[in-house]
Formats: structure tokens, C-alpha cells, sequence
């Protein structure tokens, strides 16, 4: 089971214009970088997988606000939100993503190589080597 693919549910208020919003949003995230996959659940929610170290739930439900949908701000959303945050922008610290940044792998990759012993490394302090 691959950790950085995460599985998740996004529901929509039914206060809306549009009664299949979920459908209207499956089709807007389908070809989306780092979406694996969407299934639709009911004409109001939707699960969706996607890579963590390319996207995040935060990135996808600010996509969706910015084009115009309405999710379910309930209370237990608004905190199942909160949780998914944090556990994600937690795990992609300690894979040493930033966040909005794609190239997550590359950092790990080039963070691993600099804490190898290849004896590339300058001994001197950091003080004598940046003085002129």
C-alpha cells in the first residue's frame, strides 16, 4: 500500500445552483496533475485518490471554491477538513515538500545526496567559506 496515495471524500452543500455539482467537479479534476482517480458517490459527494506529493485536499477544495462550487461547511466537514490538513501538510514536511511545490521528489532525492559521505563536502565552517 502506497502512503502518498490518499483516498479521500468531497462533499458539496446542496444550496447550489447546479443539483450535480459532484458530476460537474468529476469532470473538472479528471485530467488534473496527481489524480489517480474519482468516483461518483451521490450527485452531492464524490471520492477522489490522488498523490500527495503532487496534490493535496487543500489544493483541490481551493481549485473548486475558486471555480465556483460550494462544499459542505457542516461542522464535522469543516473539522474532517482541519484533521486532513494537518496530517497532510505533516507528512509532506517530513518528506520535505513545500507546499504548492510539484517537485517534491527531487527534494528528497537531493536531501538524501547531501547526507551522504561522497566525499564532496567542505570541512571549513560555514563563516570561512562564505568570506571573501
Amino acid at each position: 500500500m502506497d502512503p502518498l496515495l490518499k483516498h479521500r471524500e468531497i462533499s458539496f452543500s446542496a444550496l447550489h445552483p447546479d443539483p450535480d455539482q459532484a458530476q460537474s467537479a468529476m469532470l473538472l479534476l479528471d485530467d488534473l496533475d496527481g489524480v489517480e482517480g474519482i468516483h461518483l458517490l451521490h450527485s452531492q459527494r464524490l471520492q477522489i485518490s490522488y498523490r500527495l506529493d503532487r496534490i493535496t485536499l487543500d489544493m483541490i477544495e481551493e481549485a473548486l471554491r475558486e471555480l465556483g462550487f460550494h462544499l459542505d461547511n457542516s461542522l464535522m466537514a469543516k473539522l474532517k477538513r482541519a484533521l486532513v490538513s494537518y496530517s497532510e501538510e505533516t507528512q509532506r514536511t517530513n518528506l520535505g515538500c513545500d507546499q504548492g511545490n510539484s517537485q517534491c521528489t527531487r527534494k528528497v532525492f537531493i536531501r538524501h545526496y547531501s547526507s551522504q559521505n561522497h566525499g564532496c563536502r567542505d570541512e571549513r565552517p560555514h563563516h570561512w567559506r562564505i568570506y571573501r
